[in-house]
């Protein structure tokens, strides 16, 4: 299996021009990217580089996991690949939280890298909200490339429009997680659904050879949130996957309690999950990768 390698400084000067040069980009990230003469490798068929340091401290908020993600791409590194203590000078002090569009910005640099070093390499791309973001990527399976496209607090209408900032990537398969963004902000079951229908089919057309797997809304604890409406979009989700010739991952069932509500075993807050959290949906996406992978 071939290496991911690409300069990193041509990404930045490619960007210069492209589609998504409308979304302002950071200056001193862009300075970093000219300068840097580093190649962006990453082996798809190894594990994860070990952790070195003797203290494994992880990127705690936003904008350590920020931080830590532009070092990385600085150093022409793929961050999936990557210790999850990584560049910890570059991020253990930071406090300067990054807009929206400062995060969409590094999102499509980081796409952009791995289309331009991808290879023979398989790949495969995580969208959705700050529970797709935080997903440990040492948990991912190894056997090839992965690209976080997740943006905390991001609505399903938000992921939609960012789907064009990885067009150019050639993924086996995509997996989508948003809506209850959604739901928190007092969005309708028509609006969600419709965009996620238009997710996958826009998915579809510009990523023909990709499965699109659709993972259920996860139930949470909060009382501003209806477990019965969770499942009920659910429900709908599951009937427009299928119709959409989309594979529909149920992780509801496996993460809600009798009620409805998110197991408290599975949570930090009542709605992020905690590391069995993030372990019981490894499990679940491990099964999807098999699926996907035997069907090639």
């Amino acid at each position: 299996m071939s290496e991911l390698s690409v300069p990193a400084a041509a990404i930045a000067d490619r960007f210069a021009s492209d589609s998504v040069s409308s979304i302002a980009q950071p200056q001193r990230l862009q300075a970093d990217l000219a300068r840097t003469q580093t190649l962006f490798r990453s082996p798809a068929n190894v594990q994860p580089e070990p952790s070195f340091t003797q203290e494994f401290a992880l990127p705690r908020s936003g904008s350590q996991l920020y931080q830590q993600r532009v070092a990385a791409l600085r150093a022409g590194r793929l961050f999936t690949r990557l210790p999850m203590d990584s560049f910890r000078q570059a991020w253990s002090r930071t406090r300067q939280q990054p807009s929206y569009r400062e995060w969409r910005r590094l999102l499509a640099l980081e796409a952009r890298a791995v289309a331009r070093g991808q290879g023979r390499n398989r790949l495969a791309v995580l969208v959705g909200d700050s529970l797709s973001l935080w997903f440990p990527s040492d948990r991912l399976p190894t056997d090839q490339l992965w690209l976080n496209q997740a943006m905390s607090g991001d609505t399903t209408r938000g992921v939609l429009q960012r789907l064009r900032d990885f067009a150019h990537t050639r993924p086996d398969a995509i997996y989508i997680m948003a809506g209850v963004n959604d739901v928190k902000r007092g969005a309708s079951d028509r609006e969600i659904l419709g965009n996620l229908q238009q997710m996958m089919q826009r998915l579809q057309r510009v990523h023909p050879k990709a499965r699109i797997v659709v993972q259920s809304i996860l139930p949470t604890r909060s009382s501003a949130i209806s477990s019965q409406r969770i499942w009920q979009l659910n429900q709908q989700l599951a009937s427009i996957a299928q119709q959409q010739n989309a594979l529909y991952l149920d992780l509801f069932s496996q993460f809600a309690d009798e009620a409805g509500q998110l197991q408290q075993a599975y949570t930090t807050d009542g709605v992020h999950l905690n590391p069995l959290g993030y372990e019981t949906w490894r499990s679940r996406l491990e099964q999807a990768h098999i699926e996907i992978a035997q069907g090639r």
